[in-house]
Formats: structure tokens, sequence, C-alpha cells
């Protein structure tokens, strides 16, 4: 079985709402509340952060994110996301950024 952050996270590259959707539900519980600073209130459910995830690849068309490392500590999992693509002058961009996720069974 895929780790459930990295297929999270895959999903943000996907430009199609169909797949996206579907890549994001297989990754997340139905009740999932996702925190952002970019969003003023909590994102819940898989329709509201699938949209959401939509922004991203809208906003920047073929760039990727991918875990590039994680660790887990008292229910808490740490993941280093690298998100990545041309950037308006061409050159190739690499940006790191930590989430904080709470797991609810294998999801």
């Amino acid at each position: 079985m895929s780790d459930p952050i990295s297929t999270f996270f895959d999903a943000w590259r996907l430009e199609s709402a169909d797949a996206r959707l579907e890549k994001i539900t297989s990754a997340v519980a139905a009740n999932i509340q996702y925190d952002d600073p970019r969003t003023p209130q909590t994102i819940n459910g898989i329709d509201a952060l699938s949209e959401y995830v939509g922004m991203f690849s809208a906003n920047a068309p073929s760039w990727s994110a991918k875990v590039v490392g994680s660790d887990t500590i008292a229910g808490m999992t740490r993941a280093t996301v690298a998100f990545g693509g041309k950037g308006s002058d061409g050159n190739e961009i690499d940006q790191l950024w930590q989430y904080y996720v709470e797991t609810d069974s294998d999801l």
C-alpha cells in the first residue's frame, strides 16, 4: 500500500479535477480537516480539500509536490514537502514546506 501522505501530495500536480478527487479520496479520511496559513478557516471534507488543492494546480501548472522526508512522534507525522517547477523566469524552483499530519487509522 502506498503511503497516504505521499499519495495526497501526488494529487497536487493533477490538473484533472476527477483524477485529483479520486487520489485525495484514497488518501484521507472522509472527515478530513485541513488547516493552511493561506486559508481564513479550516477546510472541511474531501470535496472542499480537492477544490483547494485544485487551485494549486491551476495557478502553478506542471508544478509538483513531493514528500522528501517525514518522521512520526506521538501520533503526529511531520512531512517535509518539496514544491517545484519552472518559475516565471523559466528557471527551476524548489520550495520546502513543513506539514503536520494527524492520522485516522491508515489515512
